[in-house]
């Protein structure tokens, strides 16, 4: 046989291997693993990533005229201790910026990221999910929390999924069974992230509690309160979250949300991509009780819905009083705050006691992704205690 005619049967073989790997994949409904390990293992990289936009189609959230940060007279005075350097380099921090009585004490940037650097927000988008359908009801789209799933979703007005309302969802109570193992390659968080096949996979997902008995953390609930975005409103979440937020607090940036296809719709669960300062902007939101400029943009009811605890128990029966409607809560030394987060160390945190905001951007986090109160987030706690307590003295 000749050297070419070996070459081209080599050829000829590898190739429908790899034809008949991806059929078998898509037939089986893994297809979304072909984008994964392209995104992934043949860059080097073991899963996701901050700065996964470049990978997807995305849609801007576009901006109006920027409403510049005002900066503290103590700006950048305090200087990180070799302890608390170690800490932001352990945990591959990018950035760590502190707002206090609505002008910046402390930033720094590290890894050649700055102020107007695009990462990926993570799980700090389902948050800013939940501010959209808060919208939504104080401009009347919809009723209230209350309203149920089925009158905007056609999947959800029969059986079991019938009695599951807006509150369910937003309690992360619906009773679906997602799934939200991340090291999984073939689970429900998988194909939502790598995948283009969001509403059929979401919406088709069978009911296995009684809505508001089970408390379980899952990310298909927020796909399910964009849906319901798009429908009540009649427009993308990015537009809708751009009009009523984005473009009102005066981010200075444009932000991005990843889609599922060109055109198609939010992962919203994740992947928003925004910068240090203008994530800030939504812990400044919240902080003053949803109101921008004494502007309410969500009504004070809902908001002080958002950061009471559900006391709805997990599947370990225990009372969950660490998550409100899609924020997290949590207590430093008696000080009560609340928070987004991302599941590689992405925090949105406003405390009232404080009147401080910070938010820190990085690669990574504590891997007890169960805790009630991370352990790197408690090592940031203390660091912008001594921040603000040392520029107060």
């Amino acid at each position: 046989m000749s050297i070419v005619r070996f070459i081209l049967r080599f050829l000829f073989s590898f190739i429908l291997a790899i034809l008949l790997v991806a059929g078998g994949l898509w037939i089986g409904g893994n297809s979304h693993l072909i984008k994964a390990v392209r995104s992934t293992y043949l860059v080097g990289k073991k899963g996701p990533t901050i700065n996964d936009y470049k990978k997807f189609e995305n849609r801007k959230v576009e901006t109006a005229t920027p409403q510049l940060w005002d900066f503290s007279k103590n700006y950048n005075h305090f200087q990180l201790s070799d302890e608390q350097s170690k800490i932001i380099n352990d945990w591959e921090t990018v950035a760590f910026l502190i707002i206090q009585s609505d002008s910046i004490l402390f930033e720094e940037y590290w890894n050649d990221y700055n102020e107007s650097s695009l990462t990926n927000s993570f799980s700090v988008a389902k948050s800013f999910t939940a501010l959209a359908i808060g919208a939504a009801i104080k401009e009347g789209k919809i009723e209230s929390v209350h309203q149920k799933v089925g009158d905007f979703i056609p999947e959800f007005s029969n059986g079991k999924k019938a009695k599951i309302s807006i509150q369910h969802l937003l309690q992360m109570s619906s009773g679906i069974d997602f799934g939200e193992d991340y090291n999984n390659p073939f689970g429900f968080m998988a194909k939502t992230y790598y995948g283009d096949d969001l509403y059929e996979l979401t919406v088709n997902k069978p009911i296995v509690h009684e809505p508001g008995k089970i408390w379980k953390y899952q990310g298909g609930n927020t796909l399910l309160l964009s849906f319901i975005i798009q429908k009540a409103c009649g427009m993308s979440l990015s537009d809708y979250f751009s009009n009523h937020f984005w473009q009102k607090i005066g981010a200075e940036e444009k932000a991005l949300w990843t889609l599922n296809e060109a055109d198609g719709i939010e992962r919203a669960f994740c992947c928003f991509y925004s910068n240090a300062r203008d994530f800030a902007r939504i812990g400044q939101l919240m902080l003053d009780s949803g109101k921008w400029l004494n502007n309410n943009l969500i009504e004070s009811a809902y908001y002080e819905n958002s950061i009471q605890p559900v006391n709805i128990k997990d599947e370990d029966g225990k009372s969950i009083k660490h998550y409100g409607l899609h924020w997290w809560l949590g207590k430093y030394k008696n000080i009560s705050f609340h928070y987004a987060r991302g599941i590689q160390g992405q925090y949105i945190v406003s405390i009232p006691e404080w009147d401080v905001v910070f938010v820190r951007l990085g690669h990574k986090r504590d891997s007890e992704v169960g805790a009630i109160i991370p352990k790197d987030l408690i090592d940031y706690l203390e660091m912008v205690e001594e921040i603000v307590n040392i520029e107060q003295g």
